[in-house]
């Protein structure tokens, strides 16, 4: 006589749901802080020479305008260097309105200390970098910096 009765088909229980809502919230929320927001997707190569000695600036104060030739996406527009402003490419007198309207744009205590980044593609003419300072001089936004990649980061 056994003690021990053999059951049937011994079914599993259903699997608990309960707690799920709480990961898939918490998955959501650590994405939605972790993921960084771009600021504009590039149209232009942008190869930047390097330097030895790079400083950083803050970027609350700081306009970005890309220099050269259209990326492999954008052959369509020509071989010839491009500016880019933002999302948009625009033409050397569109630099002054396009930066007078980022200015405009920016807190009133940061309008007085803006400061230019040019980030110019180093195949990119010295003509080009010419007529965007002269605009921006024309423009009044006469703090520029070339950005440039540490010798370590090429």
């Amino acid at each position: 006589m056994s003690k021990f009765k053999k059951g049937g088909k011994g079914e599993l229980p259903a699997i608990s749901t309960a707690s799920l809502p709480d990961i898939v919230f918490m998955l959501l929320f650590f994405f939605m802080v972790a993921t960084v927001m771009r600021d504009s997707s590039l149209m232009i190569q942008n190869n930047l020479p390097s330097a030895d000695q790079v400083e950083k600036l803050k970027k609350d104060r700081t306009i970005f305008i890309y220099g050269g030739k259209p990326s492999a996406q954008f052959k369509h527009l020509g071989e010839e260097p491009r500016i880019q402003f933002n999302d948009a490419l625009i033409s050397v007198e569109e630099v002054r309105p396009s930066v007078l309207q980022a200015i405009a744009e920016m807190n009133e205590e940061l309008q007085s200390k803006v400061v230019v980044g040019l980030k110019v593609d180093k195949e990119t003419h010295a003509g080009l970098v010419s007529d965007i300072k002269q605009e921006l001089r024309k423009a009044n936004a006469l703090k520029v910096m070339y950005i440039a990649n540490t010798k370590t980061e090429q």
